[in-house]
């Protein structure tokens, strides 16, 4: 079974595909290391007693309230 990584076809904001291999590769690496920093995260607050389900909702906040610094250069 293919990992989730593997799975995700990364689209530019127009909607077509990212085809660059490198490209791909990097946002592969970069959602596999956000994905390992949020499970520890997750599984730290857990041990210290939080709430999963609030943690999992602060994370999704903090998820929406990024804002890239380059779109607005596009």
């Amino acid at each position: 079974m293919p990992s989730i990584e593997t799975s995700i076809l990364w689209c530019a904001p127009d909607g077509a595909p990212v085809s660059c291999l490198e490209k791909i590769k990097v946002l592969n690496q970069n959602y596999a290391e956000l994905r390992q920093i949020a499970q520890d995260a997750l599984d730290d607050a857990v041990l210290m007693g939080c709430d999963p389900a609030q943690v999992r909702e602060l994370f999704c906040e903090l998820i929406d309230s990024l804002e890239s610094a380059y779109a607005a250069k596009r």
